[in-house]
């Protein structure tokens, strides 16, 4: 990719970064009367959550989510985020710092996501005794999709230039492969670009995470904020993008986007979630319908934990409630999320991930030799060593060898035909010269030649 297209990803990330493609509509509110909000979290019934949690409800599953940092320290992420990093070199080491250009983003994702909620303090009937310290979780505040999942925060600095100096480009494949090394099962991106293309330096960490058995989760970006089409890495082969709905369960015309690379369909309106400090706030976005995804992802892998990403993917989309145009359509991809299909329903196994892979790809379009691995990129920060072997990169394919006498052959034959051409044209304007009546009429006028007309019988 040459560095006029860096710039232009760069650009066009950032302008989903501020456009509203991440936190969408916002509108902010006190901590104050939390369970209000609980009771306004309408897509836990419709899509099939609540039931769902009838199976699982994501324990034992890590899902690192690659965004602006998280506040764990949120009364909903109590005992939540269980490990971190920062990959842009302006956040925390532990990732729970909120950076960049949308700070309130990741705190709002992971509470939808794994939020646990909690229980109002309650006053103590002594003055002089303390007051009595709430646990973990409760009926109050936001409940996420897999409220037994644990996270992990990674934080990047996007939409914004970086004091931390490393740009958009470094640090997503950087937070990708640490979110493998240190067990993440599913990762959550809500982040995006208005371009389809990605650079080529991201290759390594998806197939990293594909080769890992990981299932990367992406919001398909929105319209409001300039994404007609869908941008990278929602359009990375094998990622599970997600599309928006209204709150009327059809394709939101401000809140999503489309493509072909689109997987499913869930909730992008008046939605809710957590504010670093301990505030919520109601939004909308893909951003937002991604989490929802990445949580039934998490309630899956609780529930089998051997079951590959490929089947995992394959159960989300093939549960799904066909919408639109029937089967995979670019606005709903396979259907509207289902989860407590997804949970219950039995599903044909599958080798394959139906969206697609990302080694394929490779193999295809950056004529990549997986037979010759080269060396691995160096490895990101971590705070656990890597379980499973390096997987391989892809090399450059040789070019073929060809006989040296066939091109000159080639050359002179295209260059006799050329010369034919070139004299015939001379002797049909010759003729024409000296007779004009032959002329046809000129093609650019868009006329028609005179035709007699036919006569009747």
């Amino acid at each position: 990719m040459t560095l006029r297209c860096h710039r232009l990803f760069s650009a066009a990330l950032a302008t989903m970064l501020a456009g509203g493609a991440l936190a969408g509509a916002l509108l902010t509110a006190p901590a104050a009367v939390a369970d209000a909000w609980r009771d306004k979290e309408y897509w836990l019934k419709e899509s099939g959550i609540t039931n769902a949690w009838q199976v699982s409800k994501g324990a034992g599953v890590k899902v690192a989510i690659i965004d602006s940092g998280i506040d764990g320290n949120h009364p909903d992420l109590k005992g939540v985020v269980v490990g971190g990093t920062d990959v842009s070199g302006a956040g925390a080491p532990n990732g729970q710092k909120s950076i960049g250009a949308k700070t309130e983003h990741g705190t709002l994702v992971a509470t939808m996501l794994a939020g646990r909620g909690h229980t109002t303090p309650t006053a103590s009937p002594s003055p002089s005794a303390s007051p009595t310290v709430p646990p973990a979780g409760g009926p109050d505040g936001i409940i996420g999709v897999a409220p037994e999942a644990e996270i992990l925060a990674v934080s990047t600095w996007l939409g914004s230039p970086n004091p931390g100096g490393k740009t958009d480009q470094e640090q997503i494949p950087d937070a990708v492969r640490w979110a493998v090394d240190n067990g993440a099962k599913v990762i959550n991106i809500s982040l995006g670009s208005t371009s389809p293309v990605w650079p080529q330096s991201w290759d390594a960490a998806f197939l990293y995470a594909e080769q890992k058995d990981v299932v990367i989760v992406a919001a398909a970006g929105n319209r409001v904020g300039g994404n007609v089409q869908v941008g990278a890495p929602a359009t990375i082969p094998g990622v599970l993008t997600v599309a928006g709905l209204d709150g009327d369960g059809r394709a939101s015309v401000d809140s999503s986007s489309q493509g072909i690379s689109i997987g499913v369909a869930a909730p992008a309106e008046d939605l809710l979630g957590g504010l670093p400090g301990g505030g919520y706030a109601q939004w909308a976005g893909t951003s937002g319908s991604a989490p929802i995804v990445s949580g039934v992802a998490a309630l899956i892998r609780s529930k089998w934990p051997d079951m590959s990403a490929k089947q995992v993917i394959n159960r989300i989309v093939s549960t799904a409630k066909d919408a639109g145009a029937p089967g995979k359509d670019p606005l709903y991809g396979y259907g509207v999320l289902n989860a407590e299909a997804a949970l219950k329903d039995e599903v044909e196994t599958t080798s394959t991930n139906p969206l697609g892979s990302i080694a394929d790809w490779i193999r295809v379009h950056r004529r990549g030799d997986f037979s010759t691995p080269s060396e691995a990129p160096v490895a990101s920060p971590t705070s656990a060593a890597p379980t499973l072997a390096d997987p391989t990169v892809p090399v450059a394919a040789t070019p073929a060898h060809v006989d040296d006498a066939l091109p000159a052959a080639v050359v002179l034959g295209f260059g006799g035909i050329f010369a034919v051409i070139v004299v015939g044209a001379f002797i049909q304007l010759r003729r024409v010269a000296k007779n004009p009546s032959t002329a046809g009429e000129e093609a650019e006028t868009g006329t028609l030649e005179a035709v007699d007309p036919p006569t009747r019988k």
